[in-house]
């Protein structure tokens, strides 16, 4: 059945073009991702899409017998109403009788609660009653006579998720489920549930995530807005970004050829006299459309930056038995851990166990119940805190980010500018000039992240980094924090994030037990999934009133002296290959060699892309060992 069919919409902000002239059609049962850098219009061709806003050319058709669902980042309320009222908006009788009977249950008058269930039976409203509970249970929702108007942003954001999956349950045979960000303030196990939830219902589904793990999991094509048109590609997110990959190379040998023609063209131009001919006239015209192509900027190109760390000296911080507790639910009992220098610990738990807590307490920001904590003399501390970006006045992007410094140091013995560091982060030149006012909600996100980065920490703590990032910001900054030589404590519902970047976990399981779990979120979860089936747990947690001393890592074998040496001397021949392959690379991209001699290199090239991966994999193999 056909759902939806766009053609040639268009929208922009003042001069701003957000998209032009893109059309598209969705059928029952796409399942769809959209991509985009933030500001590019996404959020607005969803709100298009459902009604909500107008484009300013195109058509936009929607099967009547459609039901549109929007999931939106702000939601709307009635804000004098409770979670009840809000859930259960529809006049409907199975819906009020689901409503009374919720509402009763959270009273507790027997009288009434019979009444309530003779109802429910009569009209068979139990099936349904039961995925409203799974809903609200698995989204941690409780006290449904609650006013909306008193919770906080994370709990208004799981009550519009409620809402939004129990009215596409009800009584809707075609669904079109519109969902802007819908993993953001959930944590991880809810975001595996939603996973599995969208995974089992019937509806069509077109959504913006940041999550890569979820996008590959509920869809099964992306949709990405790029220099305001659309790009579609089939597949998962890897396919992705291979077929993007070859798209920009063809782009920029498009673009290559664009230039040497306007050149040409540039100087035909120069030539000619101000009457024209009709055949010059066509030239001329031909000569604009070049000159546009030519001038096109290729604004993935990225910066590789090595930066040059304040110094970390020896002592990072020491925990020595470390007692929280907020009234009578303990955060942490007797913990005890000491950091070592480029540690990546990644923070996991549900909502409410402590996290955020524990990492104000290392900054000093929250003070312990009992216990020390002592914090190194070199330590500098950057906090991206979901707190978001506070200026006590509005300015220029270009202007906050020279206020904290003029630049940034590189180990080469170089620095980035202001600027420069600014275009790292997808922020281009003519937009670094623009107000913080004027900036999106992501952009703000982004610009508050490289105000942290760019103050150089070398102990960076990251609350939440991923909410509101978009897709290719996410990459840059993955990118800069794998080489970011510093401490690195990262709390993230963010599963392909954190496994790109952590080396183990400090797992909040309640109670005030952390467990130590050396490995990645990834791993983890099938080390649970493995005691599950076992039945048993062969790890206790960390019971930090029991113990004093750091948890030690299971013991390795130890190398050999030969061991020793070969693995001393993998080290320096992957580094001479290394620098080998860069070279041929640059003689092959040159363009002026002989085509005997580009073949040669391209047969050397192969060679050492072997040898490395033969040297890598026993190099992973010795790295088990203890030297």
């Amino acid at each position: 059945m056909h759902y939806v069919s766009v053609e040639a919409l268009g929208k922009s902000f003042g001069i701003k073009p957000l998209f032009e002239n893109i059309s598209f059609h969705v059928e029952e049962g796409d399942k769809i991702a959209l991509v985009a850098r933030n500001g590019s219009g996404k959020s607005t061709l969803l709100r298009i899409l459902a009604g909500k806003e107008t484009a300013d050319s195109g058509t936009t058709w929607i099967n009547k017998e459609v039901t549109v669902a929007l999931f939106e980042q702000d939601p709307v309320f009635d804000e004098k109403g409770t979670i009840l009222d809000n859930i259960f908006y529809h006049n409907h009788p199975v819906i009020n009788a689901i409503r009374e009977f919720e509402a009763i249950s959270e009273e507790g008058d027997p009288d009434k609660l019979t009444d309530a269930i003779v109802k429910m039976d009569d009209l068979g409203a139990w099936d349904f009653d039961a995925k409203v509970k799974q809903i609200l249970a698995k989204l941690n929702i409780h006290h449904l006579n609650q006013a909306v108007n008193t919770l906080s942003g994370g709990q208004r954001k799981r009550v519009a998720l409620a809402k939004t999956l129990i009215d596409i349950g009800f009584d809707h045979k075609h669904v079109l489920l519109i969902m802007d960000e819908p993993t953001n303030h959930l944590d991880v196990e809810m975001v595996e549930w939603l996973e599995n939830y969208l995974d089992q219902q019937n509806v069509t589904l077109l959504l913006v995530t940041h999550d890569r793990y979820f996008l590959d999991a509920v869809s099964d094509e992306i949709w990405e807005i790029d220099g305001s048109d659309l790009f579609v590609y089939k597949g998962d997110y890897q396919n992705y970004i291979e077929k993007k990959a070859a798209r920009q190379e063809s782009d920029a040998a498009s673009i290559d050829k664009a230039r040497n023609t306007y050149r040409k063209e540039l100087e035909w131009m120069r030539k000619q006299p101000k009457a024209r001919t009709t055949k010059s006239k066509s030239r001329q015209d031909n000569f604009y459309k070049v000159e546009a192509k030519a001038k096109q900027r290729m604004d993935e190109a990225q910066l590789e930056l090595q930066m040059k760390m304040n110094r970390l000296g020896g002592k990072v911080i020491e925990l020595k038995k470390v007692y929280k507790s907020f009234g009578e639910k303990p955060i942490m009992k007797g913990f005890d851990y000491t950091f070592k220098k480029g540690e990546r610990i990644g923070v996991v738990g549900k909502n409410g166990v402590g996290k955020s807590t524990f990492l104000n307490m290392l900054q000093g920001l929250e003070p312990a119940d009992s216990g020390k904590i002592n914090i190194g003399e070199t330590v500098i501390f950057g906090n991206y805190s979901q707190q978001g970006l506070v200026i006590k006045e509005d300015m220029r992007v270009i202007e906050f980010v020279k206020n904290i410094a003029e630049s940034f140091p590189l180990a080469s013995g170089g620095a980035l500018s202001a600027a420069q560091f600014l275009q790292l982060f997808l922020f281009p030149p003519e937009q670094q000039y623009t107000y913080i006012s004027k900036l999106s909600g992501g952009e703000k996100r982004r610009l508050h992240l490289l105000s942290i980065l760019f103050r150089n920490p070398n102990f960076l703590i990251l609350d939440e980094p991923t909410n509101d990032l978009d897709l290719p910001t996410l990459g840059v900054l993955e990118n800069f924090l794998t080489e970011y030589p510093g401490c690195l404590l990262i709390v993230s519902h963010d599963r392909y994030f954190m496994d790109r970047l952590v080396d183990h976990l400090f797992v909040f399981e309640g109670d005030g037990f952390i467990r130590d779990f050396p490995g990645n979120y990834s791993q983890y979860r099938l080390w649970l999934k493995d005691k599950e089936e076992e039945g048993k747990t062969d790890t206790k947690p960390i019971r930090q009133e029991e113990k004093t001393a750091p948890v030690k890592e299971a013991e390795k074998k130890k190398m050999s002296y030969n061991e020793k040496r070969e693995f001393e001397q993998i080290q320096k021949d992957i580094a001479k290959l290394e620098k080998e392959k860069q070279t041929i690379t640059e003689q092959m991209n040159d363009g002026s060699l002989p085509f005997d001699q580009l073949q040669q290199l391209s047969v050397r090239i192969n060679e050492i892309t072997g040898l490395l991966d033969a040297k890598e994999l026993r190099w992973l193999e010795l790295s088990e060992f203890d030297a």
